[in-house]
């Protein structure tokens, strides 16, 4: 889908331009055009990149592919930035996923491409459809207000990890099982994702608070270094959520063994007691000895069927025994 909104210079507000419409609105120094394309397919994108805006071929490509690395190009009239924003279900196969975000800032438009629905975009569009002021300040600060709302959808996401962790602590110190360990290791893999994320995206936004780009007033800069500075706290504590689930498998790690060194120690007890019993069973067993009483109701087949089903039963009860303290 394909959508717009056009401030003029004299503050009106229109929306769904034509792409005629794009070309004059482009020529007002004064106006503020916003088209997001979402989910639109790339045969329909790319006509509008290279022949409305004139976007250099490799930034439409880079556009138009999934790259999955945050990164900011000066293309001298315009910007191109690649950022992303994140979601996380802790049941899905992949915890973590991130939705890719390329936006192109130039002096008076902001085009947005997006394959997926992102929320901050839908956000903000709302908002300035609804209230024209937004887009008053100019590009570079309606920019600004999609970045924030993006990056401000992070900590979320890192309260709901962090909740996460402390279940797995819980869960670590009361009953572990093999499916703790596997929650332990997709979270570790979320936290390593969202690291590469956070890195490269931190730069992005340093870059604008202390670059010097054409399409970048020297007023708006102090915005993009406030979005700097949140994603430095977000990368302190998404290391700080990596050093908690490194100390919770290393708890599991040492509550299993504690946990196989009870075990080994009452089968060791049992063994032991059950030792001197096994060698004196063995050893009268074997055909030494004549008996001096009568012994033909032992050697009958109703005992022969009881010793049967004895030695059947014993290891199948001590089998569940060891199941239900759990040790199996």
């Amino acid at each position: 889908m394909i959508q717009s909104l056009y401030r003029t210079g004299t503050g009106d507000v229109e929306s769904d331009l034509t792409r005629e419409g794009y070309t004059a609105a482009l020529q007002d120094p004064d106006g503020l055009l916003w088209i997001d394309l979402a989910g639109e397919a790339v045969e329909a994108c790319e006509p509008l990149l290279r022949e409305v805006f004139d976007f250099h071929p490799l930034a439409v490509d880079d556009a138009l592919e999934a790259t999955h690395v945050p990164r900011l190009d000066d293309w001298g009239t315009y910007l191109y930035l690649d950022l992303h924003a994140i979601s996380f279900d802790e049941q899905a196969e992949d915890p973590l996923t991130t939705l890719e975000l390329d936006v192109f800032l130039g002096a008076n438009y902001l085009l947005t491409y997006h394959p997926q629905p992102v929320a901050a975009v839908e956000q903000v569009w709302t908002a300035s459809h609804r209230d024209g002021r937004h887009l008053r300040r100019g590009p570079a600060y309606l920019l600004y207000k999609l970045s924030d709302e993006l990056v401000s959808q992070y900590m979320p996401i890192v309260d709901q990890i962090d909740d996460t962790i402390d279940a797995i602590e819980d869960e670590v110190f009361g009953e572990p099982t093999s499916a703790t360990l596997q929650r332990i290791f997709t979270i570790k893999r979320a936290l390593l994702r969202l690291r590469r994320i956070i890195g490269p995206q931190r730069e992005v936004f340093n870059k604008l608070a202390r670059g010097d780009h054409a399409v970048v007033a020297a007023d708006d800069r102090v915005f993009f270094r406030d979005i700097y500075d949140d994603l430095v706290r977000l990368h302190d504590v998404s290391e700080s959520l990596r050093d908690l689930v490194s100390s919770a498998l290393d708890t599991y790690l040492s509550v299993v063994n504690n946990r196989m060194n009870e075990v080994m120690k009452v089968l060791t007890v049992i063994t032991t007691l059950f030792m001197p019993l096994s060698f004196l069973v063995g050893f009268f067993g074997m055909n030494f000895f004549q008996p001096a009483v009568p012994l033909e109701a032992w050697t009958s087949r109703t005992i022969f069927f009881l010793m049967l089903a004895a030695m059947i039963l014993s290891p199948l009860g001590m089998a569940i025994w060891l199941e239900r303290r759990g040790w199996v």
